[in-house]
């Protein structure tokens, strides 16, 4: 039997008024609850003992609070929304746009959704099934599509207009969740037909902006006011300072708080009269907010502490190193089917297993082409790698980034290295008959000492599969 259970709140877009957040949490402590999470999608999690899950659930359905219990089957909507005003675009996007939006959503969705100025690198473009990206139209977006289960994405033929992004969701949701394998132009011939929405058609392809992850934390001024980041290093926030957080938000007529895909906060429109009233509250609850820089660029996946322990392991060692980490952010995947955020992905991988118990894991070591997180191409770096071979590798990956980025031209050094690494026609892949692993030539198998643009046929007689140990003989080609 399960000692917690975990109550999800979504939090549409990251934004929660501070007076529905104090009631959460007053029915969280009620129940004994002291520590809450932000999630990777802006929810908010609670851990709650079995003893008291019914009592929070009274709580809860008292208050109208709606959640679910150990289920994510209406996953949260991410909006850039938390970076609005704060980290200035240029952007036509605003604040009015944003809630247009999220208010045209429906609370049921069972697909995830993703709102994004195109010109912000905060929150993460591609991690949900519709994601709505602005477009240099005024007040009309790109919609890029993908399937359940899929990593490709597929563009909207049309730019969507603001007010018809919520009906356009829910039609595509009802078609395509008994139907995952539509096509995109088949999806939309048949909405235009029974529900048309306004639009236009879409233009050139998004250019992926530039990323660059903006220190989050901390007090900082905008226009006319100051907006306040906070980050806690074990992901949980305690709900005595949270609650003391909303009450000075009512007091100081603070309407809205943010949360991050950073499991962080953001207060804005705080005016000055206010502002050692909160560096008041920062004390009294011993909350630091200056945190470095790249200890604020990790995601790992939520309620995960193996992976938070692995993340800590890694800084340090960075931290000692004096590692350059400026333009990258990172992520750590120890579940097969979890997605996280990041340009330097760490994936855990079962080597042996007996039966469903894992004996042996190995860690590979990817990058996004071009470094950009929103890229869906992964790059393999090293694979099957242990423990304690992952800090000086993932040092050596942030030094070979830092040695690309100095170049004039980040985007075309990358293009033009992978070019130049493509396989022949004649050197083709080789897939394990067994487990279905490939050995591909031009990534070659660092973990059994074989570089990169080697050829199968070159490979010693003993070479064996990396996954299951079959003998080279036995690999098929592609």
């Amino acid at each position: 039997m399960r000692d917690y259970f975990i109550f999800k709140v979504n939090l549409t877009g990251g934004i929660v008024s501070p007076g529905t957040l104090y009631i959460i949490l007053k029915s969280a402590w009620k129940v004994g609850v002291r520590h809450v999470r932000f999630g990777s999608r802006q929810e908010l999690f609670i851990s709650v003992h079995n003893d008291e899950v019914r009592l929070l659930e009274k709580e809860f359905i008292s208050q109208g609070i709606i959640y679910e219990l150990n289920t994510d089957r209406q996953p949260n909507v991410i909006s850039s929304y938390c970076g609005e005003e704060v980290f200035r675009t240029g952007q036509w996007l605003g604040p009015q746009e944003y809630h247009t939006i999220l208010d045209s959503l429906e609370p049921t969705h069972r697909l995830k959704i993703n709102i994004s100025d195109s010109n912000q690198s905060f929150t993460p473009f591609f991690t949900g099934h519709l994601n709505f990206i602005s477009s240099p139209i005024p007040h009309y977006w790109y919609l890029y599509v993908r399937g359940q289960k899929q990593n490709t994405i597929t563009k909207w033929p049309e730019f969507v207009y603001t007010n018809h992004i919520g009906q356009l969701a829910m039609e595509i949701e009802k078609r395509l969740l008994p139907h995952p394998t539509i096509s995109v132009a088949a999806l939309n011939d048949l909405i235009q037909q029974t529900r048309p929405y306004i639009s236009l058609p879409a233009g050139p392809d998004l250019q992926l902006p530039v990323f660059s992850l903006p220190y989050y934390e901390g007090f900082n001024r905008y226009e006319s006011r100051t907006w306040l980041g906070l980050y806690q290093r074990n992901e949980q926030f305690s709900i005595a300072f949270l609650m003391d957080l909303c009450d000075l938000c009512l007091r100081s007529r603070v309407g809205e708080l943010c949360t991050t895909p950073w499991r962080s906060l953001i207060i804005k429109g705080i005016a000055d009269e206010f502002r050692a009233q909160w560096s008041d509250i920062l004390a009294k609850h011993q909350i630091n907010v200056r945190h470095t820089a790249s200890e604020l660029a990790w995601q790992t996946e939520d309620h995960n502490p193996e992976a938070t322990a692995l993340k800590k392991r890694l800084l340090r060692y960075m931290d000692q190193q004096d590692t350059r980490t400026f333009g990258l952010c990172f992520g750590i995947q120890t579940r097969p089917k979890s997605e996280v955020f990041g340009s330097v992905l760490i994936k855990k991988r079962v080597k042996f297993s007996f039966g469903s118990f894992p004996l042996l894991s190995v860690y590979d070591l990817y990058h996004t082409e071009h470094f950009n997180p929103n890229s869906r191409t992964l790059i393999p770096f090293e694979k099957g790698l242990f423990k304690a071979q992952l800090p000086s590798q993932v040092e050596r990956l942030c030094r070979r980034y830092n040695r690309t980025r100095g170049s004039k031209d980040l985007t075309g050094t990358l293009l033009e290295t992978v070019e130049n690494q493509r396989p022949t026609p004649q050197d083709p892949s080789y897939q394990c008959p067994h487990c279905l692993s490939r050995y591909d030539p031009l990534y070659g198998d660092p973990s059994q000492g074989i570089t990169k643009e080697t050829p199968f046929a070159n490979l010693p007689e003993a070479y064996r599969c990396a996954v299951c140990d079959s003998p080279k003989s036995e690999m098929i080609p592609l």
